[in-house]
């Protein structure tokens, strides 16, 4: 063997394991993405373990679905729990926590970092209002109050921006009390975003209201679309 055909084919040894190595990196880094991104959408079912069915039993006790001690062991008083609120909002009652029944019991992981088309003040205004008027709400509810707002938004009936809706003479009695000027909790300010970016629970409601607080002949009289928590919300 000539020493040029030698060290042609010690280059071409080189290039092959180089560009291995490479699909190699390319692969471990595909690889860690994709584990990343399944890991935000963990599921949590019959059998789980850890931080986060602690964090479910812990939801579903505040919302009065668990009665049981907070271990963070996914048994069948927990399955129970999961499947009697998935019932209660309207989700497959499969027992199995995945993506859309974090979201719904609010423990998505979902920034409050505005990513909307809307204004940092918006963001503000909307999660003040949800904040004010659905307090103790699941998150179902406190998004769908959200959703009321931007529907009315959009309606040739109401004013046509967030500050003009909630300020509307009238439509709002929170702005009025000491309500309006307690701090904003986090989970209206997700709430805010996740109707912001176009989740609608309400079904496109533009009225809504708790049928244990007010008598107003208007509001008992408007069609009902859906029933969330304590509201009803209304064409």
């Amino acid at each position: 063997m000539t020493v040029n055909k030698a060290f042609r084919n010690f280059y071409i040894f080189l290039l092959v394991f180089a560009i291995a190595l490479g699909a190699g990196t390319a692969g471990i880094a595909a690889y860690e993405l994709c584990y990343k991104e399944e890991a935000v959408y963990a599921v949590s079912k019959y059998g789980s373990s850890g931080d986060e069915v602690r964090r479910i039993q812990q939801k579903l006790s505040d919302l009065g679905y668990y009665k049981d001690r907070v271990d963070g062991i996914y048994g069948i008083n927990t399955q129970n729990a999961v499947k009697s609120f998935q019932r209660n909002v309207g989700l497959t009652a499969d027992g199995i926590v995945g993506s859309a029944t974090l979201l719904y019991l609010g423990l998505s992981g979902g920034s409050t970092t505005n990513n909307t088309a809307y204004s940092d003040a918006d963001v503000q205004l909307l999660g003040k209002v949800i904040s004010a008027e659905a307090r103790g709400e699941i998150y179902e509810g406190q998004v769908a109050v959200g959703a009321v707002i931007l529907n009315r938004v959009a309606h040739s009936s109401f004013p046509d921006s967030i500050s003009g809706v909630v300020y509307q003479n009238g439509a709002f009695s929170c702005v009025n009390d000491s309500n309006w000027y307690q701090p904003i909790s986090e989970t209206s300010k997700k709430a805010a975003i996740d109707a912001l970016n176009g989740w609608d629970p309400s079904g496109g409601a533009i009225y809504y209201f708790n049928p244990a607080k007010t008598n107003d002949k208007f509001m008992h009289s408007r069609p009902v679309v859906k029933v969330i928590g304590s509201h009803k919300f209304c064409k």
